[in-house]
């Protein structure tokens, strides 16, 4: 039986490229109308070409709080339709030792990971899936969250507190139709994780070695996972975090 999502409006943050850019493939192939959110108007629109009639690229950083209703109606205006998903996948990285990550650097990743990502759910949930009585949100956390990794400390504290806000979510949203749940992929093959591996063998052999599956994940491996749980296959599935991972947390 194939996921069918026609007549869904899903938001991805972060939708340009990478990871974001493997579910709304994965989200169009199912039917479902997509609008890919992100900072870069260029990326958007090549990605939005690429995804073709069914998508449109909006300009937002997720950061921008009050912009978040302004752009979320402009969403919902052009597409005639109420939005069913949301994907809060936008995020930024930091990797220095604990001590030399300051406040300020501490509290941007948290903003961008946590913070604004709750305030776009808030949005969402209030304006067009609680009076519809239906919605799906999916947050993108990471295999960070379930270990101890140095010198991410920032990223890590939001990626696992992205576990207690779907489960916080999903408890006051669920007589609303709305279920909410997470994916913390392992190592997928994005032109970020190329960047960080592909100049160290050793550390990428070592990486590999430690993965079940052999080898890395590929970005439809998350895309297919996000359609299935934004499907109704996965009516009885609420605040739970997925790992995505080909095995890895399990030969740590």
């Amino acid at each position: 039986m194939k996921i069918d999502l026609r007549g869904e409006l899903a938001v991805i943050t972060g939708g340009g490229s990478g990871i974001g850019l493997g579910i709304a493939q994965a989200l169009v192939s199912c039917g479902s109308k997509v609008a890919i959110l992100g900072r870069d108007s260029q990326k958007l629109e090549q990605a939005s070409h690429q995804l073709g009639d069914q998508a449109r690229g909006f300009v937002l950083d997720v950061n921008e709080t009050t912009r978040h209703a302004k752009v979320l109606s402009s969403i919902t205006d052009t597409f005639d339709h109420p939005i069913s998903i949301l994907v809060n996948n936008a995020g930024n990285h930091l990797k220095k030792p604990l001590l030399e990550t300051s406040d300020d650097a501490f509290a941007e990743v948290m903003q961008t990971h946590v913070a604004s990502s709750f305030a776009l759910s808030r949005n969402v949930i209030e304006h067009s899936m609680k009076p519809n009585k239906k919605g799906t949100i999916l947050f993108i956390s990471s295999m960070a969250a379930f270990l101890a990794i140095p010198n991410i400390v920032a990223y890590t504290t939001a990626k696992a507190a992205i576990g207690g806000l779907v489960r916080s979510l999903m408890a006051e949203s669920a007589l609303y139709g709305i279920r909410i749940n997470a994916i913390a992929p392992g190592w997928i093959d994005t032109d970020m994780m190329r960047a960080a591996v592909n100049e160290d063998e050793s550390r990428k052999q070592r990486i590999v070695q430690r993965i079940p599956a052999g080898k890395f994940g590929m970005v439809n491996d998350i895309g297919n996972t996000a359609a299935f749980l934004c499907s109704p296959f996965a009516s009885y599935i609420n605040g739970v975090t997925l790992p995505v991972d080909g095995g890895a947390l399990n030969s740590f």
